[in-house]
């Protein structure tokens, strides 16, 4: 078995990197014109690739590779805005070499093989933005084909499989080509400002380090709120559902990140190790608390900013399906910091609105010496993932004026984009920088893979085991019966309000 324990130079992700090819598997598909390349774009325009590099395009089909540029010029040019200078897109464009790989018989890597030999001396980073079921056949012939070494890389998408059993098979696979050193398990939002924040917030701040525990946190909310239905991915997601699709893993290692405890020191498997913890420590859903502590919906046809939306059924084109595209799961860290402290995991499509954050709900003052019978609120901090990253706390201020005591919760707010000025690196073009560097802090081991899958299939076995059924809600809504929490912190259908 691979050692997961892996001792690290401690400052080699700060070093200058090595110069490199990265492979992109899939390599006209939506996800590297969308997000890979972008970020490879910005990186190379502010000057951060100082040394050679390499962009190599795998494609199925015989690539054309002016209608390739002609797109990609297309899309950098509308997502960046008029300002972006043409004649940088494309000296960054033909930067970025089309070969066809047609299967994954070794003599399909003939050309890619020829192109990464004339330099010998590059890492060489294989990212695979190609479905999971290819990750183990590509790995295989990489390694037959002698394109992998002690300078390999591999990247990788979720989602890792559709279970425990499939997500070890694919791992198995990827192991026989490189060691877990060498891959990079990829979860984009652990690349966003605000949760690299996070770590900051919580371990540079000593007041809130000192309140970060179940004696003064009432509980903890996690929010993923989708206002798109399941656009060009409906056969994916009528097969993994919001569960499989951002609870294993986005809603997940934002969990970990609010919950684990400090790492000894700032590095790889330091990190990991802690956060490993968290999953090992996540109490099991059973038969009979998953009808109280989870909910899960699917939308139908409603309204989302003036427009009507279809349903999820017409969506994806069927008549019917038990797949949902909301859940809210109450979870509990069974730990000496967290224990009995609710944490709540929200996530759904077609929601009102498009957010992400994350809100500790701290506890009441013990005693209120203030004479007025109205209640205090709880002061709470909330974490603004996206859109308009910033960070709020409230606390209870005095309203100004003469004679007694009148007072409100006020936001003290840090607003990302006021406060600093310049452009905020998308979590793609930090996370492969990351990999080019070797630092493997923003990545998933193995173990914290297996971890995850196993308290989620403790839902999905629960589920089936009741035949749990969908809640229906309205696209444009906030979920099943807009969803909030009574006064003793169970599911109730009242109104779901924003925090």
């Amino acid at each position: 078995m691979t050692p997961y324990f892996i001792m690290t130079n401690k400052n080699k992700h700060l070093e200058e990197f090595d110069s490199f090819h990265i492979v992109v598997f899939g390599g006209d598909g939506d996800l590297a014109v969308r997000k890979i390349y972008p970020a490879l774009f910005h990186r190379h325009r502010d000057g951060q690739f100082k040394k050679d590099y390499k962009i190599i395009a795998i494609t199925r089909k015989i690539p054309n590779k002016l209608s390739f540029s002609v797109q990609l010029t297309k899309f950098l040019k509308t997502s960046e805005g008029e300002h972006m200078r043409t004649d940088e897109i494309e000296k960054f464009v033909h930067q970025i070499e089309l070969i066809q790989v047609e299967n994954q018989e070794t003599s399909s890597f003939n050309n890619l093989a020829e192109i990464l030999n004339k330099n010998p001396k590059y890492q060489h980073i294989y990212y695979f933005s190609t479905p999971s079921s290819a990750f183990g056949p590509i790995a295989k012939a990489l390694k037959k084909s002698g394109l992998v070494n002690d300078k390999s890389k591999v990247v990788i998408e979720k989602p890792l499989g559709h279970n425990l059993a499939s997500s070890n098979a694919i791992n198995i696979e990827i192991s026989e080509a490189f060691q877990e050193s060498q891959i990079y398990r990829i979860d984009h939002y652990l690349g966003k400002e605000t949760v690299q924040n996070l770590m900051v917030l919580r371990f540079a701040n000593n007041l809130f380090e000192r309140a970060w525990d179940s004696e003064h946190i009432d509980n903890i909310q996690i929010t993923v709120a989708e206002s798109l239905g399941v656009e060009k991915r409906a056969a994916y997601y009528d097969s993994s559902g919001a569960l499989l699709d951002m609870v294993q893993n986005h809603l997940l290692q934002l969990l970990c990140l609010v919950a684990m405890e400090p790492p000894s020191v700032l590095e790889a498997d330091e990190v990991r190790n802690e956060k490993l913890k968290v999953l090992r420590s996540l109490r099991p859903l059973t038969k009979k608390t998953v009808q109280t502590d989870t909910v899960k919906g699917q939308y139908t046809r409603g309204t989302i900013q003036g427009s009507e939306v279809n349903s999820y059924l017409e969506d994806i084109e069927k008549y019917q399906s038990k797949t949902e595209t909301f859940v809210a799961v109450k979870v509990y860290v069974d730990n000496w910091r967290w224990k009995n402290i609710p944490f709540y995991l929200r996530t759904g499509k077609r929601m009102i609105k498009r957010f992400s954050e994350i809100v500790i709900n701290f506890k009441e003052v013990r005693h209120n010496i203030f004479p007025s019978k109205e209640k205090l609120n709880n002061n709470k901090l909330i974490i603004r993932l996206q859109p308009e990253e910033r960070i709020e706390l409230i606390q209870m201020t005095k309203i100004p004026g003469p004679g007694g005591y009148r007072y409100k919760p006020i936001a003290l707010k840090l607003d990302y984009s006021d406060t600093f000025k310049s452009r905020f690196p998308e979590a793609y073009e930090r996370l492969i920088i990351d990999v080019i560097r070797g630092n493997q802090t923003l990545f998933m081991r193995q173990d914290e893979v297996q971890a995850a899958w196993t308290w989620i299939e403790s839902i999905t076995e629960s589920w089936k085991a009741n035949n749990q059924p969908n809640i229906l809600y309205e696209a444009g809504s906030w979920g099943p019966g807009n969803l909030i929490l009574d006064e003793d912190e169970t599911w109730v259908t009242k109104t779901w309000k924003e925090e």
